[in-house]
């Protein structure tokens, strides 16, 4: 693999970012290597799925890679975008994901933390959540990852500010299941998967179905649904998407006029 590296410690599959030219970033490549990934470890039934950056990094991940957004005009988060599938497949996987955080997470990288059952982490830690840093239409299933995890006045402030929380700072909002010493995140975060082995998977399983179903039963009417999806396609559409996306891939601040 190119973008990533695997191991398989007994009933713990194991997942390594490795792409540190890039930050990690959730590249096409690199998702389409995660979830070929996901479906070994699920075929060698391994119950516990830990997804980490390696240790000497500054950047767990830095999130979608930009340039390869869909342009003005096109949904950037349809269905079967690379890091929509891959969050699917986190969602799906019959038995716990844990993220193992060291270093910072940005943009879709946050949300694919959320998405995991467990975040753990260390004090080098923090989470941001950047579209509107560059005009993004955030798709509603997207930020309901952060509604499902945190108080709406928190989701709001992650969202409508784009600043990153700090370690400290997540362990109390709940972003965070438990928060570490650099030097025991590791050993941490592989004595909780070790102890969820010992446990009856088919129980698991089950119990992790469950959450999901539960989380994701929030009703929408149709009608509801569409104006959200007319109103995403308002901002995919703007001048203001297209200036961002510009102003990023051209390192200058962006100037928006709300069009």
């Amino acid at each position: 693999m190119q973008f990533i590296s695997t191991e398989q410690r007994g009933k713990i599959g194991i997942i390594t970012f490795d792409n540190p030219t890039k930050m990690n970033a959730l590249s096409e490549g690199l998702l389409d290597e995660v979830i070929p990934a996901l479906e070994d470890f699920k075929t060698k039934k391994c119950m516990v799925i830990i997804l980490r950056a390696k240790p000497d990094v500054k950047v767990w991940s830095a999130g979608h890679d930009i340039k390869e957004l869909s342009k003005p005009g096109r949904d950037p988060l349809f269905y079967e975008n690379a890091l929509e599938k891959t969050l699917r497949a986190i969602e799906a996987y019959p038995g716990p994901v844990i993220a193992m955080v060291h270093g910072s997470v940005w943009g879709g990288a946050c949300d694919l933390a959320m998405t995991c059952d467990m975040v753990i982490a260390d004090p080098t830690a923090k989470f941001a959540i950047t579209p509107v840093k560059i005009g993004v239409a955030y798709n509603t299933w997207g930020v309901l990852h952060f509604a499902k995890r945190l108080q709406p006045n928190i989701a709001k402030e992650m969202f409508f500010t784009a600043d990153p929380v700090s370690a400290e700072r997540a362990i109390q909002v709940g972003i965070l299941n438990h928060l570490v010493p650099v030097e025991q995140l590791e050993a941490f975060t592989m004595e909780m998967a070790q102890k969820i082995t010992c446990n009856a998977p088919l129980s698991i399983s089950l119990i992790k179905e469950q959450f999901r179903t539960l989380q994701n039963a929030t009703p929408i009417s149709p009608i509801d649904f569409e104006r959200l999806q007319g109103l995403r396609r308002t901002v995919y559409d703007s001048k203001d998407y297209n200036e961002g996306v510009t102003a990023f891939l051209e390192k200058r601040k962006p100037i928006y006029i709300g069009e």
